[in-house]
Protein backbone atom coordinates (compact mmCIF):
# COMPACT_ATOMS: atom_id res chain seq x y z
CA UNK A 1 0.00 0.00 0.00
CA UNK A 2 1.40 3.53 -0.83
CA UNK A 3 2.07 5.96 2.08
CA UNK A 4 -1.14 7.23 3.37
CA UNK A 5 -0.82 9.76 6.49
CA UNK A 6 -2.12 8.10 9.77
CA UNK A 7 -4.90 11.03 9.77
CA UNK A 8 -6.41 9.19 6.89
CA UNK A 9 -5.47 5.48 7.27
CA UNK A 10 -6.72 5.34 10.81
CA UNK A 11 -10.28 7.03 9.83
CA UNK A 12 -13.11 4.87 9.91
CA UNK A 13 -16.69 5.35 10.77
CA UNK A 14 -17.81 3.16 14.25
CA UNK A 15 -21.77 2.95 15.03
CA UNK A 16 -20.50 1.92 18.60
CA UNK A 17 -19.97 5.88 20.30
CA UNK A 18 -19.41 6.27 23.53
CA UNK A 19 -22.78 6.39 25.52
CA UNK A 20 -21.72 9.50 27.83
CA UNK A 21 -18.75 11.21 26.14
CA UNK A 22 -19.57 15.15 25.68
CA UNK A 23 -18.27 16.80 22.74
CA UNK A 24 -16.35 20.04 24.32
CA UNK A 25 -16.72 23.43 22.82
CA UNK A 26 -13.24 23.65 21.93
CA UNK A 27 -13.50 20.32 19.65
CA UNK A 28 -16.72 21.52 18.05
CA UNK A 29 -15.01 24.76 17.20
CA UNK A 30 -11.89 22.98 15.56
CA UNK A 31 -14.32 20.50 13.75
CA UNK A 32 -15.99 23.46 12.87
CA UNK A 33 -13.69 25.46 11.70
CA UNK A 34 -11.98 22.56 9.35
CA UNK A 35 -15.37 22.32 7.43
CA UNK A 36 -15.17 26.46 7.06
CA UNK A 37 -11.44 25.89 5.40
CA UNK A 38 -12.54 23.30 3.27
CA UNK A 39 -12.38 24.09 -0.82
CA UNK A 40 -15.65 25.68 -2.66
CA UNK A 41 -16.29 26.27 -6.03
CA UNK A 42 -15.49 30.23 -6.45
CA UNK A 43 -15.38 30.15 -2.35
CA UNK A 44 -18.72 30.76 -2.06
CA UNK A 45 -18.87 27.92 0.85
CA UNK A 46 -22.61 26.88 0.22
CA UNK A 47 -22.83 24.79 3.37
CA UNK A 48 -24.88 25.26 6.63
CA UNK A 49 -24.68 23.22 9.77
CA UNK A 50 -26.90 22.90 13.19
CA UNK A 51 -24.64 21.35 15.45
CA UNK A 52 -26.62 19.80 18.96
CA UNK A 53 -24.79 18.43 21.74
CA UNK A 54 -25.85 15.26 23.54
CA UNK A 55 -29.22 16.08 24.97
CA UNK A 56 -29.68 19.90 23.93
CA UNK A 57 -33.23 20.31 21.85
CA UNK A 58 -31.29 20.54 18.57
CA UNK A 59 -29.32 17.40 19.14
CA UNK A 60 -33.46 15.84 20.18
CA UNK A 61 -34.30 17.26 17.15
CA UNK A 62 -31.78 16.04 14.46
CA UNK A 63 -32.36 12.31 16.74
CA UNK A 64 -36.02 11.56 15.74
CA UNK A 65 -35.46 12.58 12.26
CA UNK A 66 -33.53 9.35 11.50
CA UNK A 67 -34.77 6.16 10.72
CA UNK A 68 -35.81 3.61 14.20
CA UNK A 69 -32.37 1.64 13.39
CA UNK A 70 -30.25 4.73 13.33
CA UNK A 71 -31.33 6.31 16.28
CA UNK A 72 -30.47 2.94 18.30
CA UNK A 73 -27.04 3.71 17.80
CA UNK A 74 -26.93 7.53 16.95
CA UNK A 75 -28.36 8.12 19.91
CA UNK A 76 -24.84 7.74 21.82
CA UNK A 77 -23.11 9.60 19.95
CA UNK A 78 -21.74 13.20 21.73
CA UNK A 79 -22.82 15.24 18.93
CA UNK A 80 -25.62 15.12 15.63
CA UNK A 81 -24.21 18.06 12.94
CA UNK A 82 -27.03 18.26 10.27
CA UNK A 83 -24.76 19.23 7.24
CA UNK A 84 -27.11 21.59 4.16
CA UNK A 85 -26.66 23.17 1.28
CA UNK A 86 -27.43 26.61 -0.24
CA UNK A 87 -30.20 26.37 -2.92
CA UNK A 88 -28.42 26.91 -5.65
CA UNK A 89 -26.72 23.92 -8.53
CA UNK A 90 -27.77 21.29 -6.30
CA UNK A 91 -24.89 19.08 -7.87
CA UNK A 92 -22.21 21.92 -7.04
CA UNK A 93 -23.39 22.77 -3.49
CA UNK A 94 -23.88 18.71 -2.84
CA UNK A 95 -20.33 18.44 -3.90
CA UNK A 96 -18.61 21.53 -1.87
CA UNK A 97 -20.84 20.16 1.29
CA UNK A 98 -19.20 16.76 0.84
CA UNK A 99 -15.37 18.26 0.82
CA UNK A 100 -16.38 20.20 4.14
CA UNK A 101 -17.73 16.94 5.91
CA UNK A 102 -14.52 15.36 4.68
CA UNK A 103 -12.34 18.00 5.87
CA UNK A 104 -14.26 17.71 9.45
CA UNK A 105 -13.81 14.03 9.44
CA UNK A 106 -10.19 14.26 9.00
CA UNK A 107 -9.95 16.99 11.84
CA UNK A 108 -12.22 14.62 13.99
CA UNK A 109 -9.33 11.73 13.74
CA UNK A 110 -6.64 14.40 14.80
CA UNK A 111 -8.69 15.13 17.58
CA UNK A 112 -9.23 11.34 18.35
CA UNK A 113 -12.99 11.46 17.46
CA UNK A 114 -15.13 9.56 14.67
CA UNK A 115 -17.94 10.44 12.80
CA UNK A 116 -20.19 8.42 10.86
CA UNK A 117 -22.93 9.97 8.23
CA UNK A 118 -26.09 9.20 7.73
CA UNK A 119 -28.17 10.08 4.70
CA UNK A 120 -31.48 8.60 5.23
CA UNK A 121 -33.67 10.64 7.64
CA UNK A 122 -36.62 13.00 7.21
CA UNK A 123 -35.01 15.83 5.59
CA UNK A 124 -38.21 17.83 5.51
CA UNK A 125 -39.39 17.67 8.87
CA UNK A 126 -36.01 18.60 10.73
CA UNK A 127 -35.69 21.21 8.06
CA UNK A 128 -39.07 22.53 9.42
CA UNK A 129 -38.58 21.29 12.89
CA UNK A 130 -35.17 23.77 12.64
CA UNK A 131 -37.22 26.30 11.15
CA UNK A 132 -34.42 26.62 8.44
CA UNK A 133 -34.41 29.45 5.96
CA UNK A 134 -35.89 28.60 2.30
CA UNK A 135 -33.09 26.90 0.47
CA UNK A 136 -31.61 25.81 2.47
CA UNK A 137 -31.57 21.92 1.87
CA UNK A 138 -30.62 19.24 4.53
CA UNK A 139 -28.29 16.58 2.82
CA UNK A 140 -27.17 14.69 5.93
CA UNK A 141 -26.33 13.67 9.24
CA UNK A 142 -23.43 12.96 10.83
CA UNK A 143 -22.71 11.36 14.18
CA UNK A 144 -19.69 12.42 15.97
CA UNK A 145 -18.03 11.50 19.18
CA UNK A 146 -15.22 8.75 20.86
CA UNK A 147 -15.90 5.34 20.40
CA UNK A 148 -17.70 3.06 22.19
CA UNK A 149 -17.85 -1.00 23.38
CA UNK A 150 -18.96 -2.25 20.23
CA UNK A 151 -20.53 -5.13 21.99
CA UNK A 152 -23.44 -2.95 22.80
CA UNK A 153 -24.59 -3.21 19.07
CA UNK A 154 -27.11 -5.40 18.16
CA UNK A 155 -26.24 -8.44 16.18
CA UNK A 156 -25.63 -7.39 12.53
CA UNK A 157 -24.25 -4.28 13.68
CA UNK A 158 -21.75 -5.53 16.23
CA UNK A 159 -20.44 -8.38 13.06
CA UNK A 160 -20.03 -5.42 10.59
CA UNK A 161 -18.45 -3.04 13.47
CA UNK A 162 -15.76 -5.57 14.37
CA UNK A 163 -15.00 -7.18 10.31
CA UNK A 164 -11.80 -5.92 8.90
CA UNK A 165 -11.73 -2.51 6.93
CA UNK A 166 -12.12 -3.42 3.44
CA UNK A 167 -11.64 -1.08 0.36
CA UNK A 168 -11.13 -1.35 -3.49
CA UNK A 169 -8.20 -1.88 -4.96
CA UNK A 170 -6.40 1.45 -6.97
CA UNK A 171 -6.77 -0.03 -10.09
CA UNK A 172 -10.64 -0.90 -9.72
CA UNK A 173 -11.12 2.93 -8.99
CA UNK A 174 -9.64 3.77 -11.97
CA UNK A 175 -11.25 4.09 -15.48
CA UNK A 176 -10.41 3.05 -18.42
Amino acid sequence: MAHLTPLLAFRWSPWAFHPTAELTGDEAASLLEAARWAPSAGNTQPWRFALGRRDDETWKRILVSLTGADQHWARHAAALLLGAHVAGDPERCAYDLGQSIAHLSVQATALGLHVRQIRDFDRAALAADLDLATGVRPLVVTAVGPLGDPSALPGELLRRETALRRRHPVHALLLG
